[in-house]
């Protein structure tokens, strides 16, 4: 150990003094130099005075003047009885003083005057020792210390002992050469050795060298700088355990009397249980961080793998540093039970992948499939794959338990399958049902798997089931749906006699596809056409269930030929039952279907929905080119005429189905050939951004902006670039609701692809209807149709003579079919029936009906129209036989 020069020290109050080395070396160097103050004498303050040979006072000291309250001058030469003994004690005092002179040691308690006692005198014990002076006479000097002062000091020192002694915390003591002077048994016992072997141990005789290199740099810190140093953390061993222990210290520099720096003190208290609690408090805080991201990231969307991949996104790398997610392949195929055999080895894919600590797929613990298990190769993602059945993640699978596979030993290999500490294998149950597999792994030198983490994987992958399972089943019922409403809705190019027809259907929110718009096109005897539009308010499956049974209801009501305004009305009536049980109704008249609603919506208990409906009814007839419109609370329809600006129509707007209680009107249009009809919801001209006028103009204005190829307006364009640039120009990204739009271009039947006759009601007007017919036919060039048409019309007219009334009216129309109506003022309406055999009528409907492609009756505003449809030749077959089909019928 190096020398230090000792110098004279000052008072302890100078900060940068130096601290005197007390090693025997630098002792040595520092004998007959100047001590600092600061030894034992301070404390007990010693006074020391001499007697002559006189028994008077011959030398006084300064500590004597302190100690006695005389001055020197006032001691000398006085008798030390009379100088400072009370009165009372003097005579016992001066039996003392002759004894002394006699040449005999003594020691003992002196009273002596102390005016700052409460007594008035204080207690000095006196140490005298005979001597001779320089003329070989008798003399002493006597040492005198004040009692008190040596009984604090006592005090002191037992206090300190009890305290050093008796602390519950490790206590010790190091000198200013950083050795251990002193410790205490709470200190001695915790780390294994006795009390007096610790004197002269430094710091790295009891830590590990790390931890002992930063203990003696705040030792020797405190030391210099005399700053505190709390809770200082310490990690060693203790002798007989193999766990590492935490200690927090706290050290703090001790002084002399004086003030001279004599070593550190310090106090070590055990905190490794409150370490150990708080990690676990550390940990339960994290775990229930990580649930609480885990529920705002984890089920986001209804798409399996986006979920997969959402639950690796929250475990790695919070809670391992590799996972993965496997999914039954049949479950995302769209089965309608979720798949896999009971054995667990049903084919699964890996959909999600996520490492911390590699760029691609690694083996896991248990990654041994079928003919890879002596060298198992890492699953990459989109692989389906399956496990063997006595592989642990099968036994996951099969038996829903968390399985802990460990890690393999790293001497194998290189890869990182083989740096693994351990895996977790976490079965996914949602509903009692195993749809995956999730795998954790935490490499070499993470914190193992403890039964906290077994149970917060077990949560995670409960979580990610439930959500995939809630997407299973959306994407079934959204699959359901859609079937349901494209199955309803027309296809994407309907055909209809004199029109050209374009529609779109956008739904309002992409991931579910399903509302309650649609639209129709519905051919209609004698080549008319009905168009609707309709929306069933609300969203979702429900609206799509409602508008596939108006739309049915629409279908049916249509093919009875109804006016407008009356199937509107039917329809009315059916959507004011279609949320009651059983679709029955509350009432049949209006009020009183009101009134029921009124009470269904004040019980809270009852389950019945109120629907209502939009839509807007066209018929549409090319030979006269009229269109007759009736409106259930829809947006009107706008039309579009050659060489004009586009403009809404003044249909009567009318009440929403459901509503009830009010009548229906309905307006007929002449539409001029070339004009252009929309049709349309609401979902088109209306949203939070801009009110339903605006949304209005704005339509009107992308018609009249919508160029054709001659640069005319929308009626001159193509009719699917119409649909294109309305909808790009329009607002149709807002999301709110279904958009549903029907364009439909007026080219009604021209002159010559019609043939109308009216003739008397006499029997000569049979062969005359005959007549007209294959001459009309002959024209057109359908001479395949002439015996069947002949044969057909002689039946309906007949038939119009003997139940009709008035006027026969005979029309043929030629489009895409031919078409024969006879027309009468008769209201009867034909029946179909069976003849027996010994009848001679009632074959000529049932002749028709196996002659034609289709054949019906309606209503007009004068009487009936009976008609039939035929085939056109297409030149493969030869259409129903005549004769064969007379001779069927007996």
């Amino acid at each position: 150990m190096p020398e230090e020069t000792v110098g004279s020290q000052v008072s302890p109050k100078s900060q940068g003094s130096s601290v005197p080395d007390m090693s025997p070396m630098s002792s040595m160097s520092a004998v007959w130099q100047s001590s600092p103050p600061g030894s034992i004498y301070d404390y007990i303050r010693v006074a020391s005075f001499a007697l002559g040979s006189d028994g008077r006072i011959s030398q006084w000291s300064e500590r004597a003047s302190e100690l006695l309250g005389l001055t020197a001058d006032q001691a000398i030469g006085r008798d030390p009885v009379e100088a400072f003994v009370p009165r009372e004690f003097q005579e016992t005092g001066q039996r003392a003083v002759a004894n002394i002179l006699d040449g005999r040691e003594w020691t003992g308690l002196v009273p002596y005057r102390n005016a700052q006692a409460p007594s008035g005198h204080g207690i000095a014990e006196l140490y005298v020792m005979p001597g001779q002076d320089e003329h070989g006479k008798r003399a002493a000097l006597c040492i005198a210390v004040d009692v008190s002062a040596l009984r604090g000091l006592e005090t002191d020192l037992a206090s300190s002992q009890a305290v050093f002694g008796q602390s519950p915390l490790g206590f010790f003591l190091f000198g200013t050469d950083l050795r251990i002077l002193r410790v205490n048994e709470r200190f001695a016992k915790v780390f294994g050795r006795p009390v007096e072997e610790y004197r002269g141990t430094t710091p790295h005789d009891l830590l590990p060298r790390g931890e002992a290199d930063r203990l003696a740099a705040a030792l020797r810190q405190v030391l210099d700088s005399g700053q505190t140093l709390t809770d200082m953390p310490i990690v060693g061993l203790t002798p007989g355990s193999p766990d590492r222990r935490r200690w927090s210290v706290s050290l703090y520099r001790l002084h002399s009397g004086s003030g001279r720096p004599i070593g550190v003190a310090g106090l070590a208290t055990d905190v490794t249980g409150r370490r150990r609690a708080e990690q676990e408090a550390a940990g339960v805080r994290r775990n229930l961080a990580l649930l609480n991201e885990a529920g705002a990231r984890i089920g986001t969307s209804l798409d399996l793998e986006t979920t997969a991949r959402e639950l690796l996104d929250v475990a790695v790398p919070q809670f391992c540093d590799l996972a993965s997610v496997d999914l039954y392949q049949g479950l995302l195929s769209g089965d309608e039970t979720p798949p896999g055999l009971a054995d667990g080895s049903a084919e699964l894919r890996r959909v999600a992948f996520a490492s911390a600590v590699s760029d691609g797929p690694v083996p896991f613990g248990d990654i041994c499939r079928v003919n890879t298990v002596e060298d198992p190769k890492p699953i990459q993602v989109g692989e389906v794959h399956r496990y063997p059945f006595n592989s642990l993640c099968a036994h996951a699978l099969r038996t829903a338990q968390v399985r802990v596979v460990p890690g393999r030993d790293g001497s194998e290999s290189l890869e990182l399958g083989a740096m693994l500490q351990s895996t977790l294998v976490v079965p996914m149950v949602a509903r009692d049902t195993v749809v995956g597999l999730a795998q954790f792994s935490r490499t070499k030198g993470s914190e193992p798997f403890g039964e906290r983490d077994r149970a917060l994987a077990v949560e995670l992958a409960a979580r990610a089931a439930v959500s995939i399972d809630n997407a299973r089943l959306y994407r079934r019922e959204h699959e359901r749906a859609l079937i349901l409403q494209r199955s309803l809705l027309p296809p994407g190019d309907p055909e209809a006699a004199g029109l050209d027809i374009a529609c779109r259907y956008l739904p309002g929110n992409t991931a579910t596809e399903v509302g309650g718009d649609w639209f129709d096109v519905i051919e209609l005897p004698g080549h008319r056409t009905a168009l609707v539009v309709g929306d069933v308010m609300g969203r979702g499956l429900r609206a799509a269930v409602a508008m596939g049974e108006l739309r049915t209801a629409v279908r049916t009501l249509a093919l009875l030929d109804l006016e407008p305004a009356e199937v509107l009305s039917a329809l009315d009536e059916i959507a004011s039952g279609l949320g009651t049980p059983g679709g029955s109704h509350t009432g049949s008249r209006p009020g009183s279907r009101a009134l029921a609603r009124g009470r269904a919506a004040a019980d809270s208990s009852d389950l019945t929905e109120v629907y209502l409906a939009t839509c807007v009814y066209a018929v549409y007839d090319p030979v006269t080119r009229r269109c007759t419109f009736a409106n259930a609370g829809h947006p009107p329809p706008v039309l579009v005429e050659p060489g004009e600006n586009a403009l809404l129509m003044e249909v009567p707007p009318g009440m929403p189905l459901g509503v009830g209680g009010e009548p229906f009107e309905e307006i007929e249009v002449e539409l001029p050939d070339g004009a252009l009809l929309a049709l349309y919801t609401d979902g088109l001209v209306e949203s939070r951004d801009h009110t339903l006028d605006e949304g209005l103009q704005a339509l009107r204005d992308a018609l009249n902006t919508s160029d054709g190829a001659d640069g005319g307006n929308a009626a001159a364009g193509s009719l699917e670039d119409v649909c294109d640039h309305v909808l790009s120009t329009l607002d149709t990204h807002h999301g709110e609701d279904d958009i549903a739009l029907l364009m439909a271009r007026v080219q009604g039947l021209s002159a010559g692809s019609v043939g109308d006759w009216h003739l008397p009601s006499a029997p000569q007007s049979v062969g005359r209807a005959r007549e007209l017919a294959r001459e009309q036919l002959e024209s057109w060039g359908l001479d395949d149709l002439v015996d069947t048409t002949e044969l057909l019309v002689s039946e309906l007219v007949t038939n119009a003579l003997r139940y009709g009334e008035g006027e026969i009216r005979l029309r043929l129309l030629l489009d895409r079919t031919l078409v024969c109506e006879v027309w009468d003022g008769g209201l009867v309406q034909p029946r179909r029936r069976r003849a027996r055999d010994t009848d001679e009528g009632g074959r000529g409907l049932q002749l028709v009906g196996l002659l034609s492609a289709g054949w019906g009756s309606r209503r007009t505003p004068l009487g009936k129209t009976v008609w039939f449809e035929l085939a056109l030749p297409d030149g493969r077959s030869s259409g129903p036989d005549s004769v064969e089909a007379l001779l069927s019928l007996w």
